[in-house]
């Protein structure tokens, strides 16, 4: 008896892309995050693309590839689709550790984010 296929964890019309390991705070990247919520995904692309804050590189990625999951797994229509979610999560922090004045140490966190982009196909009617 082999295991029960894993289930899908978007609806039918839906694409799934997630990042673990993104080198930085939560709060800073659910700032850009928050910048493409509802967009539809060129759109998104073109704002992550020409933004000035040093996170939309890393939230770029992630949208690229739920595009691309969205055409090569699913057989949805590029130009249809609107980033439907776009969640940001704490992961691990390193703890590391600086020397200060007088035999003093200092803590440096360094906090590691994972966030999560869906993209869904968009109702032709609801476009209109």
């Amino acid at each position: 008896m082999s295991k029960a296929a894993n289930p899908r964890r978007v609806g039918e019309r839906e694409a799934l892309a997630v990042a673990t390991t993104v080198r930085g705070s939560a709060y800073k990247l659910n700032l850009v995050a928050g910048l493409i919520r509802g967009k539809k995904a060129g759109e998104a692309l073109n704002i992550l693309t020409f933004s000035t804050k040093a996170m939309a590189v890393d939230v770029r990625k992630v949208l690229a590839s739920a595009i691309a999951n969205a055409e090569n797994n699913h057989n949805l229509d590029v130009d249809a689709l609107v980033v439907k979610e776009a969640s940001v999560g704490k992961s691990i922090t390193m703890k590391r550790w600086t020397p200060r004045a007088r035999g003093r140490s200092a803590k440096i966190m360094k906090p590691i984010s994972r966030i999560r982009i869906v993209v869904r196909e968009a109702d032709e009617e609801a476009g209109a």
